[in-house]
């Protein structure tokens, strides 16, 4: 089934199982409020979409920095309540910012479950050429920080060798921004006692995330519009 606007919905079991949850999950978190309720279709049989999987991944992803139940309730109640799915991402990104490095041996099944979709051969070979993921003698070493950001890649109409010159501008700009904050930041904490300068370390962190994924969400938007817009060129 879709939406008038051609989004694609999910049924409850579909949606429990692309996000690697159980039915009554879905259903407590709907009762809790942490989920909005689903679009009604014939029969009164409820659709989700793909803001109701982000919101799953935001929650398993708060879950993870072992954040309560209550906690997460707080932190969603925060936010507004018509967040598309490309807004929810942003803030799990930021969440995913919060905690370190993050490698753990999976198996199969846990590697499409943190996915939160089914993995076929070619799609772990591609998460592989990612360096999301890494064959190991009992499953898979996976980078647990990018591994929902490779798989999202995975449906993106982009070549391979396109997604790695992609990833090669990110990070090269991503330590020059790094590099240039930290010179900054050091500078006005020089003279602090060390205590202070670990406490803003870990305040900043967090904060100066936001503001980057912000800033260049806003920058891409912007870039891409104007892109898009452009008159196509007149060919020979």
């Amino acid at each position: 089934m879709t939406t008038d606007t051609g989004e694609p919905t999910l049924t409850i079991d579909e949606l429990a199982a692309r996000a690697g949850v159980t039915v009554r999950t879905v259903r407590f978190y709907g009762t809790k409020g942490l989920l909005p309720p689903p679009v009604l279709g014939p029969r009164r049989v409820g659709h989700y979409g793909r803001e109701h999987l982000a919101r799953l991944a935001l929650i398993e992803e708060l879950q993870q920095q072992g954040m309560t139940l209550a906690g997460i309730e707080r932190y969603l109640r925060r936010l507004p309540p018509d967040l598309s799915a490309r807004d929810l991402a942003v803030h799990r990104a930021v969440v995913a910012s919060w905690a370190p490095d993050t490698v753990e041996t999976v198996t199969r099944e846990e590697l499409e479950r943190r996915s939160g979709r089914p993995l076929g051969d070619e799609d772990v070979e591609r998460l592989v050429a990612m360096g999301v993921v890494r064959p190991a003698d009992d499953g898979y070493e996976a980078d647990l920080g990018l591994l929902r950001l490779g798989a999202g890649l995975l449906d993106v109409p982009l070549s391979q060798e396109a997604i790695f010159a992609a990833r090669k501008v990110l990070i090269e700009h991503a330590r020059a921004a790094a590099r240039e904050l930290s010179q900054l930041f050091r500078g006005e904490v020089a003279e602090r006692d060390a205590r202070d300068v670990r406490s803003l370390s870990a305040h900043m962190h967090p904060l100066v995330v936001q503001a980057l994924l912000t800033a260049f969400q806003r920058s891409l938007k912007e870039e891409l519009g104007e892109w898009l817009t452009e008159p196509p060129r007149e060919s020979g």
